[in-house]
């Protein structure tokens, strides 16, 4: 198994009060000094449009991988879909549950629950980038995805493939720990996406997305339990389609 790339948002964390804020200006700042913008306010807003119709795509219970401050697991709960998002972040954990929705703090890269047996995965708002390793990132996808399940990434506006050692940084320079990240434009992630059948591309709101089908058969086998912390406002009723009971 992969082993798990090290925690962005430890120590400083301009991340956690960008999110307390609802706003940046929030940036990936590169060893160079080129500066990503992150729309930290699109984040910390509900659902729009564009994500409402790329939620409509989705299929049996869905991971949000990055799900960050939870505007598309509070969508999708609220549309009594089984959802989980996961994070590194505890401010965006957190701000998940606040929403309504069900949240797990842990990496994609540790043990999570229902392996295997997810109807959909997201990886959202650049997502694709986790790890800095594509075929690393793809790999694991298919392995919580069920078979033939789906897999719906947004990729970069522009044609790009680069891994990167980056940072977070905000206005006032208060710097997170680095960390290595991805930027894959559609043809790029078609290229390392070997072993997977496209379903569909599109361009809503100057967005990009991609839709990938799973051709992997995985076991249905439970993780070993961790740690890791699964946090809830309220209680959830057991559901058939939820691949695991809460723990």
């Amino acid at each position: 198994m992969t082993t798990s790339p090290a925690v962005p948002w430890t120590g400083p964390d301009p991340y956690a009060a960008a999110l307390h804020a609802g706003h940046g200006p929030l940036f990936l700042r590169r060893t160079d000094g080129w500066l990503l913008p992150l729309d930290v306010e699109r984040w910390c807003a509900r659902a729009d449009p564009v994500d409402r119709a790329v939620l409509d795509r989705c299929e049996g219970p869905v991971l949000d991988v990055g799900c960050g401050p939870g505007r598309l697991v509070a969508e999708l709960a609220a549309r009594g879909r089984t959802v989980l998002g996961i994070d590194v972040s505890t401010a965006a954990v957190d701000h998940t549950v606040r929403l309504g929705g069900q949240a797990l703090r842990r990496s994609v890269f540790e043990p999570l629950p229902g392996e295997g047996r997810w109807g959909t995965v997201l990886l959202m708002d650049g997502n694709v980038g986790i790890g800095g390793d594509p075929h690393a990132l793809l790999d694991r996808v298919a392995r919580l995805l069920a078979w033939k399940g789906l897999l719906i990434a947004e990729t970069a506006p522009v044609d790009v493939d680069e891994r990167v050692d980056v940072h977070l940084t905000d206005a006032h320079e208060a710097v997170g720990a680095p960390f290595l990240w991805a930027r894959l434009g559609t043809p790029a992630l078609l290229r390392y996406a070997r072993g997977w059948e496209q379903e569909a591309q599109w361009v809503a709101g100057g967005r990009r997305f991609v839709a990938l089908r799973s051709r992997r058969a995985s076991s249905s086998a439970e993780p070993p339990k961790s740690t890791a912390v699964i946090s809830s406002q309220r209680a959830r009723k057991p559901s058939a389609d939820w691949p695991v009971a809460d723990r």
